[in-house]
This record gives structure tokens, C-alpha cells and sequence, in this order.
């Protein structure tokens, strides 16, 4: 039984050898830098960050265009996956008209739930 089985395992080891293994290689799905889709979110405006970044896409290593306050009125365009992994959402920023990308963790209700579809 001993010989059976030291005789399977090389042959079972060649075999997985074989095989090709699939590896998890997402599309990139977040919003590069300089990036601004159009209006997807329909829901009303009144969101707010309490000192957020707005930046020009969905990564802290892109430039902010501006800061969100907690007074300030965002309007949720819609929301990508970052290459953090968290999920940011596009917004406009009704009190100086700044468009930018926050993390939704930053807004007050975690952001918008439609997807912007890159």
C-alpha cells in the first residue's frame, strides 16, 4: 500500500504542475486621475463630508481640487472601487461647485449606490 502511494503522489504533484492556475486579476475598475463621469444618481442632494478631499480620481495619490465640510451640499453623481479597495463616489460640491472623488467612509451616508460603470 506504502509503494501505491509514494508512487501517486510524484504523478499527482506532475499533474497539478500541469494545470494552469487562474489567478484573480479584476478589471480595473477605479477611476484614474483626472476622470469625471457624468450624473448617474438621481437621489436628492443634502449629503455632506466633514473634511473631506475632493480629488481628481478615486486614489489618495491623486490631487485634491478642494475640501468638503460638513455645511457644505454634495450631489452623488455615482460610486467606483477604488485600487484601495474602498469604494469612492464622484460628487459636486453645491457650495463652490467643485467636483471631485471622496472615500465613501468620509460622507454621511457612505456614498452613492449607483455605479459609475468605467
Amino acid at each position: 500500500m506504502k509503494r501505491r502511494l509514494a508512487a501517486l503522489i510524484p504523478a499527482v504533484a506532475l499533474a497539478a504542475l500541469a494545470v494552469p492556475v487562474a489567478t484573480a486579476t479584476s478589471a480595473s475598475a477605479h477611476a484614474a486621475c483626472g476622470s469625471s463621469p457624468s450624473d448617474q444618481d438621481d437621489s436628492s442632494w443634502g449629503y455632506y463630508a466633514n473634511g473631506a478631499n475632493e480629488r481628481t480620481g478615486s486614489s489618495t495619490g491623486c490631487a485634491s481640487r478642494g475640501i468638503a465640510y460638513s455645511n457644505d451640499r454634495l450631489d452623488y453623481h455615482c460610486y467606483t472601487v477604488g485600487n484601495d479597495g474602498y469604494t469612492w463616489t464622484f460628487v459636486r460640491n453645491d457650495t463652490d461647485a467643485v467636483y471631485g472623488w471622496i472615500r465613501d467612509d468620509l460622507l454621511s451616508n457612505g456614498g452613492s449606490f449607483d455605479y459609475c460603470g468605467f
